[in-house]
C-alpha cells in the first residue's frame, strides 16, 4: 500500500477517525496496530520458494521489525540505568548490531559476495521496507539515550510507533526521538484548522508525486532505457528532468507523510526547503533531504570532528583532531553507501564529497562569500552552477537505482552521449520520438504531456519561489494558506485537476501508479 494508492486514501481517514475518537490510553496502541498492518501489506511473497522457506521469507521482515523493537526497548532501558563507562559500551554494541543488520540486508548482493559465499541464501533474503530509515532512527535513539538527551522510552508501543509509523516507514523523514516520543504521550483530538492544513499539504504532495514525478518518469525512463538512440540534446533534457523528477517524488512523499501525521496531531520534521534556490552545496544540503543531512551531521560528522585522533596510526602523529575537511569528505562519501549498494552510488557519494570539500577549501583560501549586497545575477549564476553539478551527479544516482550492479559504465556512457549529436533539428525530431515511444504513438497524449509538464513546473515553481523569497522558508502549507483568496482557490483547483489529469495521462503511457523512488532505500 503506497501513500498515493486508493487503499491509503481509505486507510488514513479510517485510522484518523478511530484514533482521534479513542480514549487517550488507547491512541498509541491504535497507531501501532495501524503501522503493523501497513507494514504487513508490504511483506514480500515467498511463492517462488518451498512452503517452509516461503513462510520464513514472507514473515522475515516482520520478525526483524519485532526483534529490532524489543531489542531497542530493552537496550534503551539498560543504557539509562547503567554507569557512564558501561553506558558507552552498550551504545556501541547497539549501534554496531544495527549497522551489521543494515549491511546484511542492504549489501548482501554486492557483486563480490556471491563469489565468496555462493549464490544461495544470501541472494534470497527479502529487503525489509524502509530498513535504512528505521535503522538510522534507532541509532539516533540509542545515542541520544546514551548522551542523556532523551529519556529511555518505557513503553514498547510508543517506541514501535516511533520506529515504524506508517507515514514514515517507507521513505522517512528520519525522525528524532526527542521530537516524536513526547508527542505520542499527549492526547490528540480533532482540530479543524489543523485538518485543513493537513489536507492542503497532502494535496500538494500528491500533485508533486502523481502529476509531476510519475509524469516526468515516462519520458526519463524511455530515454535512459534507450540512451544509444538519442543525441546529446535529448539526453541532457532527460537528465535535467530526472533531477526534477526525484525532487518532486521525494518532496511529494515527505509532504504526504507530514500531512498524514498532522491529521493525527503529530508534527514531523520538514525534509525539503526549496533546495534549487541554494547558491552553494552547504546550503543545498541544508535544504535537501534535511532529516538525513542533519542526522549525518549530529551522529557522524560531530563525533568524527571531536574524536581523539592521537591514537590512530600515522595520522595520530600529526593530528589530535581529524581535519574538518576530512570529516566532511567522509560523511558525504559514506552517504553514497547509505543510498545504495552499487558502484554508481559510490561515485555519486564521491562527487558529493568532492563538491563539499572543494567548497570548504575555496572558502578557506578565498574567504566566505558575502551574504548581503550581492547582485541578483551573481546569485542566479551560483544557483545555476549548483544545479548543473548536482544534475551531473544524478546520472550515477539514476543508473545506480536500477537492477544492474555493473551499471557504472552506463553512467559514463550517458555523460559521453550528452556531448555528441547536438542540433536543433535532431533535438526536435528525437524529442517527438521519445514522447511517441512513451505514449504509444499517440500525438494527443504527447501534446498533453508537454502542456501538462509545463503547467506543473509553473505551479510548483511559483509556490517554491513564494516560499523562498516571500515566506522565508515557512512550511509549504503556510505558503498555500497565505495566498490571496482567488489565487489560493485557483491553486486548489489546479492541484485537484492536475492529480486527476496526471493519472489519466500516465494510463496512456507505459504504466501509472509508480512507487516512490526512495522506497527502495
Amino acid at each position: 500500500m503506497s501513500l498515493q494508492s486508493f487503499g491509503y486514501f481509505g486507510f488514513l481517514p479510517l485510522v484518523a477517525l478511530v484514533y482521534l475518537l479513542a480514549p487517550a490510553r488507547f491512541q498509541t496502541p491504535i497507531l501501532l496496530a495501524a503501522s503493523l498492518f501497513f507494514y504487513w501489506q508490504a511483506l514480500p511473497s515467498g511463492n517462488h520458494l518451498s512452503p517452509l522457506a516461503g513462510v520464513f521469507y514472507h514473515f522475515l521482515p516482520l520478525l526483524l521489525a519485532a526483534a529490532v523493537l524489543l531489542g531497542l526497548w530493552r537496550l534503551g532501558l539498560a543504557i539509562s540505568r547503567a554507569e557512564e563507562a558501561r553506558r558507552r559500551r552498550l551504545v556501541r554494541r547497539g549501534v554496531v548490531g544495527l549497522l551489521v543488520m543494515l549491511a546484511l540486508f542492504k549489501y548482501y548482493n554486492l557483486s563480490f559476495l556471491p563469489a565468496l559465499f555462493g549464490p544461495g541464501l544470501l541472494q534470497k533474503l527479502p529487503f525489509p521496507l524502509g530498513i535504512s530509515f528505521f535503522t538510522f532512527a534507532a541509532i539516533g535513539y540509542l545515542v541520544d539515550v546514551g548522551r542523556g538527551d532523551v529519556t529511555a522510552e518505557e513503553s514498547p508501543a510508543r517506541l514501535g510507533v516511533f520506529l515504524f509509523f506508517f507515514a514514515t516507514v517507507t521513505s522517512g523523514p528520519i525522525c528524532r526521538a526527542g521530537k516524536v516520543l513526547p508527542q505520542l504521550k499527549q492526547e490528540h483530538r480533532f482540530e479543524a484548522q489543523r485538518t485543513v492544513d493537513a489536507l492542503r499539504l497532502f494535496a500538494l504532495g500528491l500533485f508533486k508525486k502523481a502529476a509531476l514525478a510519475d509524469l516526468l518518469g515516462l519520458f526519463v525512463n524511455e530515454v535512459f532505457g534507450n540512451m544509444a538512440g538519442y543525441g546529446g540534446g535529448v539526453l541532457t533534457l532527460a537528465l535535467v528532468l530526472y533531477t526534477f523528477q526525484l525532487y518532486f517524488d521525494f518532496c511529494g512523499y515527505s509532504e504526504m507523510a507530514r500531512a498524514s501525521a498532522l491529521l493525527l496531531g503529530i508534527e514531523l520534521p520538514e525534509n525539503f526547503k526549496t533546495p534549487f534556490f541554494s547558491t552553494n552545496f552547504s546550503g543545498f544540503w541544508n535544504r535537501w533531504h534535511i532529516s538525513l543531512s542533519s542526522w549525518l551531521q549530529d551522529y557522524l560528522f560531530m563525533p568524527l570532528v571531536w574524536a581523539d585522533a592521537s591514537r590512530l596510526p600515522l595520522i595520530g602523529k600529526k593530528y589530535e583532531r581529524l581535519p574538518a575537511t576530512f570529516c566532511v569528505f567522509v560523511v558525504f562519501f559514506l552517504s553514497g553507501f547509505w543510498h545504495g549498494n552499487t558502484l554508481p552510488f559510490v561515485v555519486w557519494g564521491l562527487l558529493q564529497a568532492l563538491y563539499r570539500v572543494g567548497e570548504e577549501i575555496c572558502h578557506q583560501k578565498l574567504g566566505k562569500p558575502r551574504k548581503k549586497g550581492v547582485k541578483p545575477r551573481v546569485l542566479w549564476a551560483k544557483r545555476l552552477g549548483v544545479f548543473v553539478l548536482w544534475s551531473f551527479s544524478m546520472v550515477f544516482f539514476r543508473v545506480g537505482s536500477g537492477p544492474d550492479t555493473s551499471a557504472l559504465g552506463e553512467g559514463f556512457a550517458y555523460l559521453a552521449g550528452m556531448c555528441r549529436n547536438w542540433s536543433p533539428r535532431l533535438f526536435g525530431s528525437q524529442l517527438i520520438q521519445a514522447l511517441y515511444a512513451g505514449f504509444y504513438d499517440d500525438p494527443m497524449m504527447a501534446a498533453a504531456w508537454l502542456a501538462f509538464a509545463a503547467f506543473g513546473f509553473v505551479l510548483v515553481g511559483y509556490l517554491d519561489h513564494q516560499r523562498f523569497f516571500h515566506y522565508k522558508d515557512k512550511p509549504a502549507e503556510v505558503v498555500l494558506a497565505g495566498q490571496k483568496g482567488p489565487v489560493r482557490w485557483l491553486i486548489y483547483y489546479g492541484l485537484v485537476l492536475g492529480i486527476l489529469a496526471g493519472l489519466i495521462i500516465q494510463n496512456g503511457g507505459f504504466g501509472g501508479g509508480a512507487s516512490f523512488a526512495y522506497a527502495n532505500f
